[in-house]
């Protein structure tokens, strides 16, 4: 059902605005970027023919196994490379994709890079077996213990087994996200690992000048990106704003703001919309960060996140005491003005997810009767910012729509219970009236943000109108 709730009384001050100017973003860093990941499985292959690569292929059964081998050894390398290249934050990858794309991106890459990891140790041991004329189980062994740096690779290996593991659907459902995080760090561990096998029995590396610069200046754009995008900036960051907890406010049952100060705070790159990655140096644990959105829009001299308590990192947030330093990585993510198109703004949110909406509501520029919000939630008592929403409301002459009760449970939907009569596609319609006029962010459950997509899309809208990022693991 659809309600416009009456304005209680407002309990706290407007959050001081100021406008950010960041640069926009240019649309050539996307296509450079998918560029140099397929050229440089272009040069791996290009670097395996040259090494005489498909001569072999011809030069008998074992010949043609170890060779076919080599060449799926070496792309499995080159997109673990890429992987970590995916993730490392670099601004010009990360602005243009956007983190829950490129983690969806990240994710195929690395079932590939194992897939044609398997398939390297398969052919080189079934490739060395008819070679020596042995049995596989005694040349497995001889390989491992014998063969520079493999007990080393056979450890890399483990360690990527456990990522690949831990990274399929089923697996992240029983994690904690610190435990997922955690163990994920072992990709950096295989990849370290590897090396010594690559450098010590890798025909390739070993007999070829063009390979040995292409695989070190390969190694070294990913340790470098690592180094220099997840340690060294979000360091200078931490430091140079000096962040602090100020306050932290219990919000609603299980939701918890906390405000966060620092200085020259509008020097930081940062809009409405993105979110950090925040560790919160108050003890054990302090190590393990967690993504929040900003739940406001930056203001000089402050920072609010707010964060629903859904694992040990949210659940310590009401913990937290005022003076406690923050270190931080970011900003991150792409829900902001700048991929807006349109003058009209339509804003879906639903449960937690109102916290980068209403922060864009703040920030965006648009008219009165321009801009509409429509928020689910099981209650009234479940609204997040409802005293602020509607003083945003009454202040730029947004129209909100609160959609609440249980879900509805008779077909996969967006819409609540009470309003089982409607189609998804005829609500979108109903609510924000010419829909396809309008810029539509959408946050929340994954599933919610689904059948908020496939409906205001059947509805008409242009699919580059419509805008949301995901936050799930």
């Amino acid at each position: 059902m659809t309600h416009r709730g009456a304005a209680p009384a407002i309990s706290r001050p407007r959050m001081p605005h100021v406008r950010r100017r960041t640069p926009r973003t240019p649309a050539w860093w996307r296509d450079a970027a998918g560029i140099a990941c397929w050229a440089s499985v272009l040069v791996v292959v290009a670097l395996w023919v040259s090494g005489r690569g498909l001569q072999s292929l011809l030069s008998g059964p074992a010949d043609l196994l170890t060779s076919l081998g080599r060449l799926t050894g070496l792309v499995s390398a080159d997109l673990l490379l890429v992987q970590v290249i995916l993730m490392a934050r670099v601004p010009m990858i990360e602005r243009s994709y956007g983190q829950d794309e490129l983690a969806r991106r990240h994710r195929l890459v690395g079932f590939w890079s194992f897939n044609l990891l398997l398939v390297h140790v398969v052919l080189i041991l079934v490739g060395y077996t008819l070679r020596d004329h042995n049995d596989l189980l005694h040349e497995t062994w001889t390989v491992v213990t014998t063969y520079g740096g493999m007990l080393l690779a056979t450890a890399a290996a483990i360690a990527l087994t456990v990522v690949v593991v831990t990274s399929i659907r089923a697996a992240r459902k029983v994690l904690r996200y610190e435990s997922w995080h955690l163990l994920h760090l072992y990709a950096y561990v295989g990849v370290g690992l590897s090396v010594p096998h690559e450098i010590w029995t890798g025909a390739d590396f070993s007999t070829s000048r063009p390979a040995q610069v292409y695989w070190w200046s390969a190694y070294g754009v990913a340790a470098g990106a690592i180094v220099l995008y997840r340690l060294l900036l979000p360091a200078w960051r931490t430091v140079r704003y000096g962040l602090t907890v100020r306050e932290v406010i219990q919000e609603a049952p299980g939701v918890v703001t906390v405000l966060i100060g620092g200085r020259e705070l509008h020097r930081m790159p940062v809009r409405a919309g993105q979110y950090f990655v925040f560790r919160f140096l108050d003890g054990p644990g302090w190590s393990r960060g967690n993504p929040y959105s900003l739940s406001a829009s930056p203001a000089p001299d402050r920072l609010r996140v707010t964060a629903k308590a859904a694992g040990d990192g949210s659940g310590r947030l009401a913990r937290l005491r005022p003076g406690t330093r923050v270190a931080v990585e970011g900003p991150y993510g792409r829900l902001t003005a700048e991929r807006r198109v349109t003058e009209r703004v339509a804003m879906f949110a639903c449960g937690i997810g109102i916290t980068p909406l209403r922060a864009l509501l703040e920030e965006l520029e648009y008219r009165p009767g321009e801009a509409v919000l429509v928020y689910r939630a099981h209650s009234a008592e479940d609204l997040v910012f409802r005293d602020e929403l509607e003083q945003l409301a009454r202040r730029r002459g947004i129209a909100v729509h609160y959609l609440l009760g249980p879900r509805l449970r008779r077909r996969r939907s967006w819409l609540p219970d009470g309003a089982a009569t409607w189609s998804d596609e005829y609500a979108v319609r109903r609510l924000v009236p010419g829909i396809t006029a309008y810029d539509v962010y959408v946050c929340g459950p994954d599933p919610w943000m689904d059948a908020v997509a496939a409906a205001v899309l059947k509805a008409g809208l242009p699919s580059n109108q419509l805008h949301q990022e995901r936050f799930s693991w």
